[in-house]
C-alpha cells in the first residue's frame, strides 16, 4: 500500500503540529499542512492528498467556504475532506454531510485516536 497523504488546514499552528506529528508517527503518513483557506486550496492542487483535514473556524476564508471552492474545483474536488471543529452539534454535523464532507471531528482531539479516526472515516484498511 502506498503511503498516505494528509494536508491540515487550520490557522492555529499549534494543531497543525500536532496533527502532523501523530498522523506522521502513529499512522506513517505524510503530512502537508496550510494556514488558511486559500493556502490549503493551493496545496491540495498541488499535494493532491489523499484526505484533507479542515478547521471550520478560520480568518479571511471560513472552512465551509474553503471546502465550497474545494468542490468547484475539478483538480480537488474528488479529495475527501474532514472536517475539524469545536462546535459540533447534531445539527452540525447533519448540514456538514448534507454538503458533502465525509465527517467532523471534534477539537480538542486525541492526538493518538486522530488516525483511527480519518481510517474509518473514509474506510481505508491497512
Amino acid at each position: 500500500m502506498t503511503k498516505k497523504r494528509i494536508l491540515v488546514v487550520d490557522n492555529e499552528q499549534y494543531i497543525q503540529e500536532v496533527a502532523k506529528i501523530c498522523l506522521e508517527t502513529v499512522a506513517g503518513w505524510e503530512v502537508l499542512t496550510a494556514s488558511s483557506g486559500q493556502e490549503g486550496i493551493t496545496q491540495a492542487e498541488t499535494g493532491q492528498p489523499d484526505a484533507i483535514l479542515l478547521d471550520v473556524m478560520m480568518p479571511d476564508m471560513d472552512g465551509i467556504t474553503t471546502f465550497e471552492k474545494l468542490q468547484a474545483n475539478p483538480m480537488t474536488k474528488e479529495i475527501p475532506v474532514i472536517l475539524l471543529t469545536a462546535k459540533i452539534q447534531a445539527s452540525d454535523r447533519r448540514r456538514y454531510a448534507q454538503l458533502g464532507m465525509i465527517e467532523a471531528i471534534a477539537k480538542p482531539f486525541n492526538p493518538l485516536e486522530l488516525a483511527g479516526k480519518i481510517k474509518d472515516a473514509l474506510n481505508w484498511v491497512d
